[in-house]
């Protein structure tokens, strides 16, 4: 017998909620569109303590009235309680580009109601496509195994139930009920629409149907590879790290003979442990502090971002943070 795509939906769910008990309270992020809606109805036919968080972003004319029909709709489900949630979405430096302003303001949207209602879970709506589409992005700016494994099915408080279904899937289970078509989701100046509507199917087409789930088989393998390597730095942090007053210092023989793979992140972890931004730290950063290890020839110290310095002083690696981050006590 063949199993409905509202079956499937709600199957992916029982698996992902499995471990939480019957008094546990879910929150389901609901935008009104149909991934999430689908989310919604499947959690509102199970024995669930399911609840709605409906954000609205502010940023389309009229979407005070998708978030109100997107909340009737779960109200009609029996989900409770369905909230509505305003944010502001903030612009300029330090905010990133729009999307991740947008999902900036959302997830502390969504966190904030969490902590009110005491949730054990906030459950997304992304799909299988959406996962195929990010590792795309991704791989298109050169990122490494962490980066690429993409969205984890669990993170923390956040759930991802739907991230092994097929978006036709999901879409199928709310066929009959009217959700809202995001323009933003068809607007080509945006990369993840154009590799929607452009890159994937023409890698379906000439390199056939399964080139979706080949990609999410891959983010999750290289999600199990970069745990492991994760592990394996921690043991050596634990072991050869020393921090005073903000200052990291690791002996270079224990970077030495680390696998690349390793001491990178390793160094990567030093340079953010004494003030350096993640999001500014480059991998030309990472290397030129590998030199100190690899490719000593005497250098002097570099600037890597937020003040920090880096330097090699005898047979120790040396990460310094800059004058106005370090605690008045270390002067």
């Amino acid at each position: 017998m063949t199993t409905s795509a509202t079956e499937q939906v709600q199957l992916a769910v029982r698996q992902a909620l499995g471990d939480l008990s019957a008094t546990d309270r879910v929150l389901i992020a609901c935008s009104g569109g149909p991934d999430s809606l689908a989310l919604a109805y499947a959690c509102s036919q199970l024995p669930l303590r399911a609840g709605v968080v409906v954000v609205d972003h502010q940023l389309q004319v009229g979407s005070a009235a998708v978030a109100r029909k997107a909340a009737e709709q779960c109200v009609q489900w029996g989900l409770k309680p369905v909230l509505t949630r305003q944010v502001v979405v903030g612009s300029g430096p330090g905010h990133g580009g729009p999307e991740a302003a947008a999902r900036t303001a959302r997830r502390e949207a969504l966190i904030a109601a969490a902590d009110e209602l005491n949730a054990a879970a906030i459950l997304l709506g992304h799909t299988r496509d959406d996962q195929a589409e990010t590792v795309l992005l991704r791989l298109m700016r050169g990122s490494g195994a962490r980066t690429l494994a993409a969205m984890a099915p669990r993170e923390g408080i956040w759930r991802r139930p739907l991230l092994d279904v097929p978006r036709a899937i999901v879409h199928a289970s709310v066929s009959t009920v009217s959700v809202w078509r995001d323009p933003h989701n068809i607007d080509p100046s945006f990369a993840r629409v154009r590799v929607r509507e452009h890159v994937l199917p023409a890698m379906t087409t000439h390199l056939g149907d399964d080139i979706v789930m080949g990609l999410s088989r891959s983010a999750r393998m290289l999600r199990d590879d970069a745990d492991a390597l994760d592990h394996f730095s921690q043991q050596v942090w634990e072991a050869a790290a020393h921090i005073d007053c903000g200052t990291v210092t690791m002996d270079i023989q224990a970077l030495e003979v680390q696998p690349r793979a390793v001491r990178t992140r390793l160094l990567r972890r030093a340079a953010i442990t004494a003030g350096s931004p993640p999001a500014a730290l480059t991998l030309n950063h990472v290397e030129r502090m590998e030199a100190f290890i690899i490719d000593w020839r005497g250098q002097g110290a570099i600037a890597l971002p937020g003040g920090v310095s880096a330097e090699r002083a005898y047979a120790r690696l040396r990460l310094s943070p800059s004058l106005q981050a370090r605690e008045p006590t270390c002067e």
